[in-house]
């Protein structure tokens, strides 16, 4: 079973759960990319672990080779020697060195395989992690965005507004009242001001009154 096959039954049990219990975005896009974390962890602890079977591997075929070698040499040896029984021996000791060693290259090809696969999906799980933590704050930013507005209608719908409305409306009835009382106090009292100004409207009134007497002594005359 490929990585990504696991990772997606683990997100989707957790998220029928969440939806199970009604649960917001927010902690669904959190668990969605802690579980992309913690696979990600897993799946290059299992990356490391074969890498180092693999170079365990490779070191005992070397191993094998380099005794397969030495076998040979010792049957040249014994034939030069003129030991047959003795070469006979050495050969069939290169064989197994040889044969053991092919069995650990088949094993190698596996495991090599094996790597390839895990690197390609461990790629694939990065850029998928790196898309959903770019996408996490636009996520999150429209659902926040929502529930404000969606708290801001269920406000306005209540009718708590309309009343805070109205009560403001009421305030300011009171402050004209209390306005009105006030400016009825003073009403009919002059000021030290009001004398001065109601003076120099009386020499205004005075000036004009002359001059329209001398204006039409002026026309009877002519």
């Amino acid at each position: 079973m490929g990585i990504f096959s696991r990772f997606t039954d683990i997100v989707n049990s957790n998220i029928n759960s969440l939806l199970d219990k009604a649960e917001d975005p927010e902690k669904m896009v959190r668990l969605i990319i802690q579980e992309m974390e913690d696979t990600l962890v897993e799946v290059r602890s299992t990356s490391a672990k074969t890498i180092a079977s693999k170079k365990e591997i490779v070191h005992q075929i070397n191993k094998f080779d380099s005794d397969a070698a030495d076998w040979e040499a010792k049957a040249e040896l014994a034939i030069n020697k003129e030991r047959e029984d003795l070469a006979r021996a050495a050969l069939q000791e290169k064989q197994r060195a040889a044969d053991s060693a092919e069995t650990l290259r088949t094993e190698l090809s596996i495991v090599e395989e094996q790597i390839s696969k895990l690197q390609d999906e461990v790629g694939q799980l990065q850029e998928k992690l790196a898309d959903a933590k770019s996408r996490q704050k636009a996520i999150l930013m429209r659902q926040k965005t929502v529930s404000s507005r969606l708290e801001v209608k269920r406000t306005l719908d209540s009718g708590k507004v309309d009343a805070a409305m109205e009560r403001f409306g009421q305030f300011e009835r009171k402050i004209d009242d209390l306005e009105s009382q006030v400016e009825a106090y003073d009403l009919g009292k002059k000021t030290l001001n009001d004398e001065f100004s109601e003076l120099e409207a009386d020499d205004k009134v005075t000036d004009e009154l002359e001059a329209l007497k001398a204006k039409m002594s002026k026309k009877a005359k002519s």
